[in-house]
Protein backbone atom coordinates (compact mmCIF):
# COMPACT_ATOMS: atom_id res chain seq x y z
CA UNK A 1 0.00 0.00 0.00
CA UNK A 2 0.65 3.38 -0.88
CA UNK A 3 1.70 5.39 2.42
CA UNK A 4 3.05 9.13 1.81
CA UNK A 5 4.84 10.68 4.56
CA UNK A 6 5.32 14.95 5.31
CA UNK A 7 8.94 15.51 5.54
CA UNK A 8 8.22 18.04 7.26
CA UNK A 9 6.21 17.09 10.11
CA UNK A 10 5.90 13.78 9.96
CA UNK A 11 2.16 13.22 9.17
CA UNK A 12 1.32 9.72 7.03
CA UNK A 13 -1.48 8.71 5.36
CA UNK A 14 -2.32 4.97 3.68
CA UNK A 15 -4.31 5.81 0.25
CA UNK A 16 -6.85 2.87 -1.08
CA UNK A 17 -9.30 3.52 -4.16
CA UNK A 18 -12.75 4.70 -3.21
CA UNK A 19 -14.30 2.42 -6.23
CA UNK A 20 -13.10 -1.01 -4.97
CA UNK A 21 -11.24 0.21 -2.15
CA UNK A 22 -7.88 -1.77 -3.27
CA UNK A 23 -5.00 -0.65 -1.51
CA UNK A 24 -3.17 1.80 -3.81
CA UNK A 25 0.63 1.05 -5.40
CA UNK A 26 3.27 3.65 -5.73
CA UNK A 27 4.15 4.47 -9.59
CA UNK A 28 5.81 7.06 -11.49
CA UNK A 29 4.59 8.97 -14.30
CA UNK A 30 6.86 10.47 -17.04
CA UNK A 31 6.29 13.96 -18.36
CA UNK A 32 6.67 14.91 -22.38
CA UNK A 33 9.24 17.11 -21.21
CA UNK A 34 11.44 13.99 -19.43
CA UNK A 35 10.37 14.75 -15.89
CA UNK A 36 8.94 11.96 -13.61
CA UNK A 37 6.14 12.25 -11.00
CA UNK A 38 5.17 10.05 -8.12
CA UNK A 39 1.56 8.53 -8.39
CA UNK A 40 -0.47 5.96 -6.80
CA UNK A 41 -2.66 3.93 -8.85
CA UNK A 42 -5.14 1.43 -8.63
CA UNK A 43 -4.41 -1.96 -9.24
CA UNK A 44 -7.70 -2.64 -10.51
CA UNK A 45 -7.33 0.20 -13.03
CA UNK A 46 -9.79 3.06 -11.70
CA UNK A 47 -7.53 5.49 -12.03
CA UNK A 48 -4.34 7.21 -10.35
CA UNK A 49 -3.54 10.39 -7.90
CA UNK A 50 -0.50 12.54 -7.49
CA UNK A 51 0.84 12.67 -4.39
CA UNK A 52 -1.42 14.41 -1.43
CA UNK A 53 0.03 17.63 0.00
CA UNK A 54 0.88 18.49 3.74
CA UNK A 55 2.56 21.75 5.14
CA UNK A 56 2.63 23.19 1.48
CA UNK A 57 4.63 20.60 -0.28
CA UNK A 58 4.04 17.47 -1.67
CA UNK A 59 4.05 14.23 0.33
CA UNK A 60 6.82 11.82 -0.39
CA UNK A 61 6.09 7.31 -0.35
CA UNK A 62 8.97 4.90 -0.42
CA UNK A 63 9.56 3.22 -3.77
CA UNK A 64 9.84 -0.26 -2.94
Amino acid sequence: MATYECEKCGMSVNATCGKCDAPLENDSLALPDGKKVQISKCPNGHGKIKSPMCCGQDMSCSIA
